[in-house]
């Protein structure tokens, strides 16, 4: 599907910043680099720890490029609602289905904003004692960054606007587009 003629049937796009040409590779890129950085970590295999829900399409591409033995778990939380800005306080929607005691967890993020968020769930799950704790994020936005996080795998660093697409949403519309897109005010 041609990214003009669907920008042309989704009212409120602005410009292509990631296409879903560009989000293929760097997500392969990604997978491998992982695959190298966890390969001689015994005994139990990567945890994949995917937020929902923009989260999905990414964490399905990105392990498909993982030839680790990896297991995914899911969380949910909230800090938008249908605003698009973050409302800085977080509430889990869903937890994870297993313990990840003395496991290597990576959590995968569609997207660090503020960096509440993210702060949140690095402060929640390392109080439950995994062995390593690191964070994969598609998309970061620096300059609106209100906290310094450790974010080891980044797909690509954005500019300041709000972005839908390839499993961002804004209230729940435009996930499904195969690129990320500004949203126009």
């Amino acid at each position: 599907m041609a990214t003009p003629a669907r920008l042309a049937v989704e009212p409120g796009l602005g410009e292509v910043l990631v296409t879903a040409e560009d989000l293929q590779r760097r997500v392969a890129e990604l997978g491998e680099q992982i695959s190298r950085d966890y390969e001689a970590r015994p005994p139990r295999p990567l945890l994949l720890v995917g937020v929902l829900k923009g989260a999905v399409f990414f964490l399905s591409d990105l392990m498909r490029f993982i030839d680790i033995p990896v297991e995914v778990d899911f969380m949910a939380v909230a800090s938008y609602g249908s605003a698009t800005d973050s409302s800085g306080v977080v509430r889990i929607l869903k937890d994870l289905d297993a313990s990840i005691e003395d496991r290597d967890v990576l959590i995968v993020e569609d997207i660090v904003d503020s960096g509440l968020t993210l702060q949140y769930l690095l402060r929640n799950l390392g109080s439950r004692n995994p062995r390593t704790l690191e964070v994969c994020a598609l998309l970061t936005k620096p300059d609106r960054r209100k906290v310094d996080l450790p974010t080891r795998y980044v797909g690509f660093e954005i500019p300041d606007r709000f972005v839908v697409g390839y499993g961002l949403d804004h209230a729940e519309r435009h996930r499904n587009l195969p690129f990320v897109a500004a949203l126009e005010s």
